[in-house]
């Protein structure tokens, strides 16, 4: 199996915040007096702008989610501002795929500025030769289109690329883009649905770079 380009999404994958993100999701709904149901954090991850929208509006019951999302997005960067933790693997297999010369680009549903924030505090901004944001590209994932602008930007073709994600909605954008898509399960567990759609499911990054040191070719 070949391969030029690395693609990792970030939420989830390369940090351990899709955790902060969910209680955060949850003060905000107490705040509110509701309680979110229990397809809300499926229906959430990996989804940003107008999607994210409509499953804020239907889960808080309000009429415009653009209010909510905006105070999550501030307590976030509150949260973040001193320590962004990162996944377990993830150092090593940066550290591996640039020693063999592979291109890498961050492909998150994530703001911009967020995204360079959390790169610049983890110390692991050097290591990605593009950064994507959601805000890039006309549709958010299951959409292709932010891992095609990742393929495009790094100078790989997409079926050279490998995508690594954490959400089922990631994982139909990555299949959908062309790319080598792989799932690395956060808080949610892969359905039955999804697995036909992922080239390998690894519980962390040194799972991942076992099997490239075993089954990969450059």
């Amino acid at each position: 199996m070949n391969y030029t380009g690395a693609i990792f999404d970030m939420d989830g994958v390369l940090f351990d915040t899709e955790r902060i993100y969910q209680e955060t999701w949850h003060e905000l709904a107490e705040e509110r007096r509701i309680e979110l149901g229990r397809g809300f954090l499926k229906a959430i991850t990996g989804t940003n702008g107008e999607r994210m929208r409509r499953v804020v509006e239907e889960y808080y019951q309000v009429p415009d989610g653009l209010t909510v999302m905006e105070e999550c997005m501030n307590r976030m960067k509150r949260k973040l501002s001193e320590h962004v933790p990162i996944k377990d693997g993830v150092c090593e297999i940066l550290h591996f795929f640039r020693e063999q010369g592979v291109r890498m680009a961050v492909a998150s549903s994530s703001l911009p500025g967020q995204i360079e924030a959390n790169l610049q505090r983890a110390g692991i901004r050097d290591y990605f030769n593009a950064v994507v944001s959601g805000t890039e590209v006309e549709s958010g994932k299951p959409a292709p289109d932010i891992f095609l602008r990742a393929a495009e930007r790094i100078g790989c073709r997409p079926e050279e690329c490998f995508v690594f994600e954490d959400s089922e909605n990631g994982v139909r954008a990555g299949h959908a883009a062309g790319c080598i898509t792989v799932m690395v399960p956060d808080l949610i567990e892969p359905s039955e649905a999804i697995q036909p759609y992922c080239a390998w499911i690894c519980r962390d990054f040194f799972e991942v770079q076992l099997l490239f040191t075993t089954r990969c070719e450059l």
